[in-house]
């Protein structure tokens, strides 16, 4: 399988995208849901656009802030690890799930970047 940006429609009718990655997990999910199919599409290709930014790892004290574009490398209230990536105009455009490590989470940020800019868009039925 290859890896690949999947848009569907939710339950309100609006649209949302995950990206898939070749063994067919979710990398990543959009950071919004979109009124409309081209903005959702808009919203895959700032993704392709971004998807090579550094990572701010707000888990370390005294990190250092970076200017958007970038990824922010966070723990979540529950103690998992997340991340999410920020366009240049500092909106959310993608989020991970939670990581038990942190280390799992950095791979899923660099599979990202394997990924995300040869990824076909699909729509989901």
């Amino acid at each position: 399988m290859a890896a690949k940006f999947e848009i569907k429609t939710a339950k309100n009718g609006e649209y949302v995208f995950n990206l898939y990655a070749t063994n067919g997990q979710v990398i990543a999910a959009g950071g919004e849901t979109y009124s409309s199919l081209d903005a959702c599409k808009n919203g895959v290709e700032s993704v392709r656009k971004n998807c090579a930014a550094h990572v701010e790892d707000q888990t370390v004290s005294g990190f250092e802030t970076l200017t958007h574009p970038k990824y922010e490398l966070y723990k979540d209230k529950g103690g998992q690890f997340r991340f999410r990536l920020k366009a240049s105009n500092g909106g959310i455009i993608a989020v991970s799930e939670g990581y038990k490590a942190k280390a799992s989470a950095k791979n899923g940020i660099a599979s990202i970047g394997r990924n995300a800019p040869g990824a076909p868009v699909v729509t989901a039925e």
